[in-house]
């Protein structure tokens, strides 16, 4: 397992946050993106937890922010080099906030996600 400093791996993140295309980026809405060391369950590099930008209605207001969790440790554990944690932090991310916009994991696999 490769070792990477929390605040390095948030920064990773930060970056791969920054590849997102502005027009896209400027849509996301009401939607946090945080760090956190291992997940609810095994198995998991990421995960979206909210209500999707297609399922958002007339009544969408006052609702908390959706979330996505990067998780440090699985990430970690896959890499052997600094080279193979920027790049699946970067597919995290976007896989991620593929979810906020409302494409499901199928959907994702399909274009090679």
């Amino acid at each position: 397992m490769i070792d990477v400093p929390l605040d390095r791996f948030e920064e990773l993140v930060s970056e791969a946050l920054d590849t997102i295309p502005p027009g896209l980026a400027k849509v996301m809405d009401n939607v946090v993106v945080v760090v956190v060391d291992d997940p609810p369950e095994p198995g998991l590099l990421g995960l979206y937890t909210g209500i999707p930008l297609t399922e958002r209605g007339d009544w969408y207001s006052g609702v908390l922010p959706d979330r996505i969790e990067i998780y440090r440790n699985p990430t970690l554990e896959i890499c052997e080099t600094p080279e193979e944690v920027v790049e699946e932090v970067r597919i995290t991310v976007v896989h991620e906030i593929a979810h906020h916009f409302g494409i499901d994991d199928e959907r994702l696999h399909e274009l090679g996600w």
